[in-house]
C-alpha cells in the first residue's frame, strides 16, 4: 500500500521555462532517504524530472514521488518516478537507465550517486571482516562505478550532462573506525577525477561532493548522544549538518552555472574539515 503524499515538499513558484533544470532528466540513487531525498526534492524544485532509485521498503520512495508529482507546475507532466534497483548489480543498473529513458525520453542529463552504506559498528581495520569490507565496496564503490559507467555511455553530449558522485569528508579526516568506508569513498573520488578526463569533449562534467556529519539515519546509527554532541562541537557552525545544507551544492553542480567545474571534490561540511 502506498503511503499518503508528503506535505512538506516545496511547490514550484516559477513557470516551468524559468527553472534552471527545466527539460532535464536526473537519476538519483539512494534518492528516497537522507541526503538523497533532499537532493531529489531540490532537483525537482529546479525543474528536473527525477528517477528515484531505492532499495528495500518502497513506501518512502512512493511517498516522495507522490508529493513531487502533486506539486508539479501545470504542463510539466510527471516530475518523478520511483524504481527499485540494487546499484551493485550491473543488470539492475542497466534497467534503471532503461526505465528512465522509457519514462522521460531518450535524453538523460544528470546522474547523482547518493546510495551508500556505512557499518554502524565502526570496526577498526584489524577487526573488519572481509564480508564487511566487501559490502561497503559493493554499494559505495562498485555501485558508483556501475552507475557512472552507464552515465558515461548514455548522458547527453554537447552540454547539460552532469555526473555528481558522493564522497565523504572522512577521506580528509581519516578517523579511526571508518577504514572500509573511507577506502570506498577515496576510490570514488579517484574514479570521478579520472572520469572527468575521459569525458573530454562531451560537455559532461563529473564532480564529487564530500559532506561532513549530516543528520541522517546513517550518521546517527551506532553513535551515543554524547558522541553526536562532540561531533557537533567540532564544527565551526556548532551543529550537525542537514541534508538541505548539501542538496543545493549538488543542484548547483547540476546547473549550467557550474559548467566550468569539473573533476573536483567539493567539501560541504561547514568547516568541519
Amino acid at each position: 500500500m502506498s503511503s499518503p503524499p508528503r506535505t512538506d515538499v516545496p511547490s514550484l513558484q516559477a513557470s516551468a521555462g524559468q527553472l534552471p533544470l527545466h527539460g532535464r532528466v536526473a537519476i538519483v540513487t539512494g534518492g528516497a532517504g537522507g541526503i538523497g531525498e533532499a537532493v531529489t526534492t531540490h532537483l525537482a524544485t529546479l525543474g528536473a524530472r527525477v528517477v528515484v532509485a531505492y532499495i528495500g521498503d518502497p513506501a518512502p520512495a512512493e511517498q516522495l514521488v507522490a508529493s513531487l508529482n502533486s506539486a508539479a507546475v501545470p504542463g510539466m507532466g510527471t516530475r518523478a518516478i520511483a524504481l527499485c534497483a540494487d546499484v551493485s548489480d550491473p543488470a539492475q543498473v542497466e534497467r534503471l537507465f532503461d526505465a528512465a529513458q522509457a519514462a522521460f525520453g531518450p535524453n538523460l542529463h544528470i546522474l547523482v550517486t547518493a546510495a551508500g552504506v556505512q557499518d554502524a559498528a565502526y570496526p577498526a581495520i584489524a577487526d573488519t571482516e572481509p564480508e564487511q569490507w566487501d559490502r561497503a565496496f559493493a554499494v559505495n564503490a562498485r555501485g558508483t562505478f556501475l552507475c557512472c559507467r552507464q552515465a558515461a555511455q548514455r548522458l547527453v553530449r554537447g552540454g547539460g550532462g552532469r555526473i555528481v558522485t558522493f564522497s565523504s569528508s572522512n577521506v580528509a579526516s581519516l578517523r579511526p573506525g571508518y577504514g572500509a568506508y573511507v577506502a570506498t569513498k577515496a576510490a570514488v573520488e579517484a574514479m570521478t577525477k579520472v572520469l572527468a578526463k575521459e569525458l573530454a569533449g562531451t560537455g559532461i562534467t563529473a564532480n564529487s561532493v564530500a559532506p561532513g556529519p549530516v543528520a541522517t539515519p546513517m550518521f546517527y546509527a551506532g553513535k551515543s548522544e554524547e558522541r553526536v554532541k562532540a561531533v557537533a562541537s567540532q564544527c565551526p557552525m556548532k551543529r550537525i549538518g542537514e541534508p538541505t545544507d548539501v542538496a543545493p551544492v549538488v543542484g548547483f553542480l547540476c546547473s549550467d552555472a557550474a559548467g566550468w567545474i569539473n573533476g573536483q571534490v567539493i567539501l560541504a561540511n561547514g568547516g568541519y574539515i
